[in-house]
């Protein structure tokens, strides 16, 4: 039976892999890459340098373009589904291709592979079709949200209060549903006109280029839409993650 690995490798420090990622890198005969493109080679090169720190050769490295996605289409959730099962294909070409029988094989995923990331359900795609079989295993990792709460130093939860996590398209819809809310996957600032919140904003974490910012949101806001779109510019990508806050009436 062939063995697949999904490990987390957190935020973008090479710090936050644990010990356990570090021990499931050791293990892998095969690493999965999906290039994304030029413009997030960094992202790839993050990866490389950890498979080379803490693999043992001779592990090998196989690699498939990342297929387009159309971000325009205005049946976002179709678009995602259709740009997944296309990348499952591409991954499955390598797994069948790439690993032999009784290899471990791993893709490395930022962050934690339970949040925010579509590795697991593209694996669940693939063994859904039955064309290769494989057991998996996954490593948790350091999340972004993890990253962030303790970038700022506050804690991810209030007592007795519900915490939700969202999308900046879900909050632009519905508004904060709760007292705490984080924010992933936010192109346009969806915060805007939550005065009655603080924000706790961080982009690039872990990494040398990362930028944090707080304060309640008629004050943080514009210098997080300028920051963000700046560093967007010179980088050509941006990763980022907020948590919104309610501030009490005494602090608005």
């Amino acid at each position: 039976m062939k063995r697949l690995l999904v490990i987390g490798i957190g935020a973008g420090d090479p710090d936050h892999l644990t010990l356990q990622a570090v021990k499931a890198i050791a293990a892998t005969d095969v690493f999965f890459i999906v290039d994304k493109g030029e413009t997030k080679q960094e992202l790839i090169q993050l990866r490389l340098d950890l498979i080379a720190e803490h693999g043992r050769k001779p592990y090998r490295i196989a690699e498939a373009r990342d297929p387009e996605r159309d971000r325009t289409a205005p049946a976002y959730a179709a678009a995602v589904e259709d740009w997944r099962s296309r990348r499952s294909l591409a991954c499955e070409a390598l797994i069948h291709e790439e690993l032999g029988a009784g290899e471990t094989g791993a893709f490395l995923v930022w962050g934690d592979p339970a949040v925010y990331d579509s590795t697991l359900a593209i694996l669940d795609e693939i063994r859904r079709r039955g064309n290769v079989t494989f057991d998996v295993e996954v490593v948790p990792g350091i999340s972004s949200v993890a990253a962030l709460t303790a970038r700022h130093r506050i804690g991810l939860t209030q007592v007795g209060r519900p915490t939700h996590l969202t999308t900046g398209r879900r909050l632009a819809e519905q508004g904060p549903t709760a007292d705490d809310v984080v924010v992933m996957l936010d192109a346009h600032c969806s915060f805007t006109g939550l005065d009655d919140f603080h924000i706790y904003w961080g982009a690039y974490l872990g990494t040398p280029d990362e930028i944090l910012v707080s304060g309640p949101v008629p004050e943080a806001g514009d210098r997080i839409r300028r920051l963000r779109a700046e560093a967007r510019d010179r980088k050509g990508w941006i990763m980022d993650t907020y948590l919104l806050r309610r501030l009490s009436p005494g602090d608005r």
